[in-house]
């Protein structure tokens, strides 16, 4: 009988595992932060995790970062980037009290974006990720300093 209990419980946590979604919306949000670069860490062929401050890039920060949530699984990102605001291609979303974690790969599965922002310190990184089959897989990893403009909800 135990027997049978055991593997009747392996089985449920292996499948339930293995069909979960990456999906975790715990708050519903409607945020809008102006975000200024601080740093970012490059990795190609020229630059092997290289960090340049914002004063050396000829990069411009966020005007306009904004994320909406609603429960129990929309997400949308938008000014970040465009890859980022079809809602249909972000694969893991988490929002919760401290954090927004969202993440993306094409179809391909060749190139890939993600990020996380801190709700309580507005610290958002950013990582884009491409040729990722390849062993001269690209990494562009910028780290913002954001202000929440305006709360809505």
């Amino acid at each position: 009988m135990n027997k049978y209990f055991l593997s009747i419980v392996i089985s449920l946590l292996f499948f339930g595992q293995t069909f979960a979604k990456d999906v975790s919306i715990n708050e519903n949000i409607d945020l809008e932060f102006v975000c200024d670069l601080e740093k970012k860490i490059i990795k190609n062929s020229e630059h092997n995790y290289q960090t340049f401050l914002a004063k050396d890039l000829n990069e411009k920060g966020l005007d306009k970062f904004e994320i909406q949530s609603k429960q129990p699984e929309t997400l949308l990102i938008k000014g970040l980037s465009l890859f980022l605001s079809d809602t249909e291609k972000l694969n893991v979303k988490v929002v919760n009290k401290d954090v927004v974690l969202f993440k993306s790969i094409d179809q391909e599965k060749n190139y890939s974006e993600s990020g996380i922002i801190t709700r309580k310190t507005g610290e958002l990184i950013h990582e884009i990720t491409r040729n990722i089959k390849s062993e001269n897989a690209e990494k562009y990893i910028s780290i913002y300093s954001c202000i929440k403009h305006d709360q809505k909800v």
